[in-house]
């Protein structure tokens, strides 16, 4: 199979990676997750990775905790789960770095930018964790953020649905499909692709996102292919 692109940001939620259990991390789902990156590893294209935390933590709890305390919190969710992948890569035979945007110089490096295209470039798979480092911005913004510094061709958005959908198509059964879609649609029409702030983001300098359903095995090597799976924004 032929790669369609050469260097990829795989954003995969934390509730992907919960898989039934709805919360903590499962083993077969960080397993089959490294398998579906080393596919696409071993075919040379350069991987990188921004993991959410949800399946830990959902934010703020009460009104009496600070919103940053909380978004703060949700960044160690996002260190735990890179360090699982971590692992779960390397035992598939995968090379891989975690780099944190807060320092936790004990378990992972600090994030700099020519240091993880470095790394990229020589075939280690980056796994960029702890968000933006700042509060008040998601993992879907630090993904965008990372895709545009490491020049990420494409986000491969990993979600526990299949694709973009006009509504929740859980709660909605009429809620429509989409195949392709631009970056002003997503944000004219509020689809819950990613926040506005990353959506935005994306728009501006010109980032394609395709989203599809992580649980299907293969999806990530047929969505690097090119094949019509899930909704492409562009």
């Amino acid at each position: 199979m032929e790669p369609k692109y050469k260097r990829v940001l795989l954003k995969i939620s934390g509730e992907a990676l919960a898989g039934d259990q709805k919360f903590g991390v499962n083993e077969e789902m960080t397993r089959k997750t490294a398998r579906q990156v080393k596919e696409i590893h071993d075919l040379g294209v350069e991987v990188a990775i921004v993991v959410g935390g949800g399946n830990f933590w959902r934010g703020r709890t009460s009104k009496d905790m600070d919103r940053a305390t909380a978004d703060y919190m949700g960044m160690l969710a996002t260190a735990m789960n890179a360090l699982a992948l971590q692992d779960a890569l390397l035992a598939a035979g995968v090379k891989a770095r975690v780099q944190t945007a807060i320092e936790m110089r004990e378990i992972a490096e600090p994030y700099a930018r020519r240091k993880a295209i470095s790394q990229l470039e020589h075939g280690d798979v980056v796994i960029f964790g702890a968000g933006t480092g700042s509060p008040f911005f998601s993992t879907d913004t630090a993904a965008a953020l990372r895709a545009t510094e490491i020049n990420a061709d494409v986000i491969l958005l990993a979600k526990n649905v299949d694709a973009v959908y006009s509504d929740d198509p859980n709660l909605n059964p009429d809620a429509v499909k989409f195949d392709e879609l631009t970056h002003m649609e997503v944000l004219e029409k509020d689809l819950k692709v990613m926040d506005l702030t990353a959506a935005t983001l994306c728009k501006d300098n010109n980032v394609a996102i395709h989203v599809f359903g992580l649980a299907e095995d293969g999806n990530v090597m047929k969505a690097v292919c090119g094949e019509k799976i899930g909704t492409i924004i562009k």
